[in-house]
Parts: structure tokens; sequence; C-alpha cells
């Protein structure tokens, strides 16, 4: 045991210091080689040093660069490396982190970690938080809290008389929601057609103006942090309208509600504390492992009466709160320790730097790429920059060319209507360097392409 895992430790160790200089998108002949895995089921054990061995030797060239610092395809952060190691920790604890007194330690940690975000984001002392996957789960635990609350306001029992014959209930959601907030209505059972879209701005934020009438029977969903812009709806004047109303106010804020943890930016989060759930990751901007979303409830009761589960087997205490009352997983790892280890390691001025300083990395690409002469199509206030290189057929072939090239890695989108690279710049790894080699790249393969 003791070899093995210090080969894997000098394995990950190589790893991530090579992933600092190589190209960030792998070779086509990393790829092929692959194919070397494929194989028929082993008839007998293989050694575990030669199966770690196989897989890194095969597996690591073919990886695409996510934790080195220039990878820019989506909002994604390369892991910070005390959470790299604190994950390896926590795997080898291999906590069920699922009830209070079978993994204490887990579950502790994990409370810190909640009670320090609450205050991160300026949410109401007692909400109810709930480590899941990601923001698509965390979008999904805190709608079924909604729903509940919504439907036992009308005096119906979802959990136990589902949605058949339940009273209507009206969902609003801006033009520019995430695919995954949709996805998410779709699994609680609202119906992806059925859902009310609202006209937004030239920046992708919810009109407010053009809210439709809201009632105690209507939920809205507002987002903090546009995918391609980095826009916010404007949250006090739609929390207004939705309180006026008694509308329950969900908040998606994948990503962006960490610019609350900014002095710079925190502005652009005014309002978030007036919803009544907010879905985010850590997995982005606080740059924990793979996979790390919360949830967050204002009322306690919604959540847990939408994911309680009950068996004569589990552990149960009068006043115990066992994680899997508040998440879709009875089983699940012990995800939150990391997401503590990160917070703890940076600390308040540490979490402020990193998303501040990513942020002015976004700025300087987009001054960049204006000065060359390029379209930059949105105001770059976070950490997402839209720049078009020309028509749609001549910006996609630049960002093939340039994810070809290597230096960097940046992934393509259309916002309203306008093909465009979409730079996401959310890594602790990046430095003011990686920006300029990157730029250079960037601008340099631009103009080859668009000569030819």
């Amino acid at each position: 045991m003791n070899d093995l895992l210090q080969s894997a430790a000098d394995r990950a160790t190589r790893y991530l210091g090579e992933i600092q200089e190589r190209s960030v998108a792998p070779s086509p002949k990393a790829v092929a080689a692959l194919q070397a895995l494929r194989e028929p089921f082993p008839a007998g054990p293989s050694e575990p040093g030669e199966v770690l061995a196989l897989l890194d030797e095969l597996g690591s060239p073919a990886t695409m660069g996510m934790a080195g610092p220039r990878f820019f395809g989506f909002v994604i952060g390369g892991a910070l490396p005390v959470t790299v190691a604190v994950n390896w920790l926590a795997t080898a604890w291999d906590q069920n982190a699922g009830f209070d007194s079978a993994t204490p330690a887990a579950l502790f940690v994990e409370s810190l970690a909640l009670g320090w975000m609450r205050e991160i984001f300026g949410l109401p002392e007692g909400c109810a938080g709930a480590f899941v996957t990601g923001c698509t789960m965390a979008n999904f635990s805190a709608l079924a809290a909604a729903r509940h609350a919504v439907l036992s306001g009308q005096d119906w029992d979802v959990e136990a008389d589902g949605l058949f014959g339940a009273p209507p209930i009206t969902v609003v959601i801006g033009e520019e929601a995430h695919p995954t907030l949709i996805k998410a209505l779709g699994l609680v059972g609202f119906g992806r057609n059925r859902l009310v879209r609202v006209a937004v701005d030239g920046h992708g934020r919810i009109r407010p103006d053009a809210l439709p009438p809201l009632t105690p029977a209507t939920i809205v969903c507002a987002q903090a942090g546009n995918l391609n812009t980095g826009a916010f709806d404007p949250l006090p004047a739609i929390a207004e309208r939705a309180r006026e109303a008694g509308a329950w106010l969900h908040v998606d804020g994948a990503f962006g509600l960490w610019a609350a943890a900014c002095a710079e930016r925190a502005h652009l989060a005014d309002g978030i504390g007036l919803a009544d759930s907010w879905a985010t990751d850590a997995h982005k901007w606080l740059n924990v492992p793979y996979d790390s979303g919360i949830a967050f409830v204002r009322e306690p009761e919604a959540l847990r009466a939408a994911m309680a589960v009950t068996a004569d087997y589990l552990p149960a205490a009068d006043g115990v709160r066992n994680p899997s009352d508040f998440t879709p997983e009875l089983s699940r790892r012990a995800r939150g320790v990391e997401i503590w280890a990160a917070l703890r390691s940076l600390g308040r001025s540490g979490l402020d730097d990193l998303v501040g300083r990513t942020c002015r990395h976004a700025a300087r690409f987009a001054e960049g790429l204006d000065a060359a002469g390029y379209e930059i199509l949105n105001a770059v206030e976070l950490n997402q920059v839209l720049v078009s290189f020309g028509d749609p057929g001549v910006t996609a072939r630049v960002i093939q060319a340039v994810q070809a090239e290597g230096t960097c890695w940046c992934g393509i989108t259309v916002w309203q209507g306008r093909t465009a690279m979409r730079i996401s710049v959310s890594s602790w790894a990046t430095t003011a360097a990686d920006v300029e080699r990157s730029l250079e790249a960037i601008v340099r393969v631009a103009a080859e392409v668009t000569a030819a």
C-alpha cells in the first residue's frame, strides 16, 4: 500500500509539473494511444502498480490540461494544491458522509464550510446547505425545495402525492438561463416547454419590466453570472417583485455567487441575500477538485421535506442533522472537506485576490484583443470575454486553430446571434505571464487565419 500510494503521488506531482508547459490540448497521437487500453476483461488479477503505471503512461498524455494555467474553455479552475492533498486524505478516510453519527469528523468540517460560505455570500443565518455533485444538482435540490414550499402553501403534499393533479406552478426564467437550470427544472417535473421565458437586455440580464404577473404559485429563477458575459440579473428589483407577490426566488449562481467574496466585484451580487434559494459550484472559481456543488435554501424544512429519507436500519436521533436528509443522494463522498480546505487555506484576503485577479486577467485579454483590432462583444465586468474575429466561419476557424496550436484552449459560443470565442479565466494558477503568452498566440494565429 505504501509503495503504491507513493508511486501515485510521484506520478501526480510529475503530471502537474509537466502540465504547466505542455500543449493544453492532448496531441492526436496521445489520444490514439488510448486504444492500447482496449482489451478483453482480464481473466485474473493484475499487479496494482502495473495498473497504475498503465493508466498514467497512456491516460495522462491524453488529458486536456484543465489543471494548468492556460485552459480558458469553460469556467473551470485547476484544483488548488491544498485541495488535491486534502482530496487524497479524505479519499483515504473513505467516509460515506450521509449520517452524523457514522462520520463525525467529515460532517463537522463540512458544517464549518457551510457556515463560512453563508457568510461569504451574505446569505441569511440559519439557511440550510447541501453538498452535491455540481450546480445542476444544486439547482435540482433547491428547486425541489421550492416545489415543496409552493405546493404546501396550497395544501398539496407533493412528496406524498406527486404532481398528478397538483395545483399549477408558474416557473419564470430569463431568455439567457443556463441549459443546466432548464435541465434541473425538467427533472423536478416542471416541464421544459412550460417555462415562461422573460426578455433580457443586451448584456443577457432579465428585464424586470418584462416579468409577468407573479403570484404565490410562481417560482422565479434569476442568474448570478451569465455563462457568456458574466452579467448578473438585477436581483434587487426582481426580489422586490417576488416578495410583493409572495413568489419564490431562486438564484442560479454557478460561478457568479463567488463575486461576493471580492471587494472589487461584490456590488455585482447586490440583492443575493433577498432570494429564497441559491445554487453554486465550488469546482469552478473556488478551484477544488471535481465534483463539488452546493445548494442553499432559506427555509431548512422545505429542503428537508423534499429530500429526507427514512428506513429502519438508518441511524436517527433527535436534534441531529443528517446530510442525507438534505441531498438527493443517500451515499456520497465527503466533498465538503475540500471546500473547507480551500477556504481555510485562502482566508478572506486570499479568496478576494483569487476572484479579483482572474477578473483582471479577463480585462487584460479584452484590452489586448481589442487593441489587435478584434471585436469584444460583452462588457467585461467579471471573468468572461467574448471576442469575434469576423464572420462566423472565420471566427470558428480561428478558435479551431488556437486550440490546435496548443498554447491555450478557448471555446466557441453563440451570443445573441454572434459566433464568438469565449475566454473564461478561473484558475488560481493563471499568471499575468500566462495571459500575455496566450494573447500573443491568439493574435498571431488569428492573423494567420484571417490572412488566409
